[in-house]
């Protein structure tokens, strides 16, 4: 019995790594097709933040830095968005092909890369929406996950 256990076991272990690596693997051909997807021209997610793209509404959709926070006028939000993340993508494509509000500018911050930032604003799940005030604080927070598009933010956020 006991060395049928160990079979099992070891049949078992195999099983678990060769799933593993098949994630992995598969977890890094989603994040060169979402790079792919990043780079082609869109009407905002590609441009700078120096440079804000004006949406039909009148708003602002930017790559987040620092000085282009620092120095904006009007609302502004930090969407902390993951290119793993398929809510993520739903709301990028939202806001892209929808219409920011005039006066307001969404910051889309790469979730991966921004811990410091993350862990300023209290974030730990993507797919948060922050809305600061002049100074850079907190005023209010939104998590998309479940309503991942731009209707939802504006309605739970702005």
């Amino acid at each position: 019995m006991p060395r049928q256990l160990r079979i099992i076991a070891i049949v078992l272990t195999v099983l678990l790594l060769a799933g593993l690596g098949y994630l992995l693997l598969s977890g890094t051909d989603d994040s060169a097709e979402n790079a792919s997807v990043e780079t082609q021209p869109t009407t905002s997610t590609t441009e700078t933040s120096e440079q804000p793209t004006t949406q039909p509404g009148g708003g602002s959709y930017v790559t987040y830095s620092e000085d282009a926070v620092a120095n904006a006028d009007g609302q502004r939000v930090l969407f902390f968005h993951a290119s793993w993340c398929p809510q993520c993508r739903e709301l990028d494509k939202s806001i892209t092909e929808g219409s920011v509000p005039k006066g307001v500018t969404i910051y889309k911050v790469d979730y991966d890369s921004n811990q410091e930032l993350r862990q300023r604003y209290g974030v730990t799940i993507q797919t948060t929406l922050v809305l600061l005030d002049d100074n850079g604080n907190e005023v209010k927070k939104y998590v998309a996950y479940d309503e991942p598009n731009l209707a939802a933010v504006v309605e739970n956020l702005l």
